[in-house]
């Protein structure tokens, strides 16, 4: 039993060195923008989450692209990179359905319902992967979702101060409904493989 743990521990290890670089990659990909961004003078954040506007719907797609500044990029980097990873060990299929849902469905709620706005960030998407995974160890029982969940608590367990409003210049509404969407992810995805997957 122990060694088939450590086998697979050993496993999840190479998947995470072999998964770094392009994760590393998407993160210097947001540097580069918000880089662009700066040197504009962020007129980039006017393509964010506008609610309730019709060009604010653009922001669905562009809004986790683009930053307020460089401290806010930053501090979406660390827990992107590590969440990012984490969601990875379960495939690349399942992490491009979650970040879909998750951008869609969150964004989409925030367009319909927060304050007027620009809203920006990657942190709904990250809210998403960090619920993803604590509901993922409940409907996809293992070892491994459940350490991966213990990581999202232990490390990330702040993240639930961040869906109530705290600050004016804070989206709390695109960090709670990205946690809601990261929520239905977990419920939906085993539906998705069955119904969408069977035939690949």
């Amino acid at each position: 039993m122990l060694e088939t743990i450590a086998t697979q521990a050993e496993a999840v290890i190479a998947a995470i060195k072999a998964n770094l670089p392009t994760v590393l990659t998407m993160v210097g990909v947001l540097y580069l923008i918000h880089i662009f961004n700066w040197f504009v003078g962020y007129r980039l954040n006017n393509l964010g989450i506008i609610p309730r506007h019709a060009r604010g719907l653009l922001g669905i797609v562009c809004a986790p692209f683009l930053h307020g500044n460089f401290n806010h990029l930053f501090f979406n980097s660390i827990p992107f990179v590590i969440l990012t990873c984490l969601v990875l060990l379960n495939g690349w299929v399942a992490f491009i359905y979650v970040t879909v849902v998750v951008a869609v469905l969150g964004g989409l709620a925030t367009w319909l319902l927060a304050r007027p706005g620009s809203h920006v960030g990657a942190s709904g998407v990250i809210m998403g992967y960090w619920s993803y995974l604590l509901v993922n160890a409940y409907y996809q029982p293992s070892w491994l979702s459940f350490v991966l969940a213990g990581v999202c608590v232990y490390y990330f367990g702040s993240f639930i101060f961040h869906i109530v409003p705290t600050s004016e210049k804070s989206s709390w509404e695109s960090h709670f409904f990205g946690l809601l969407a990261g929520l239905f992810a977990a419920y939906s995805f085993p539906y998705f493989t069955v119904l969408v997957m069977k035939d690949f």
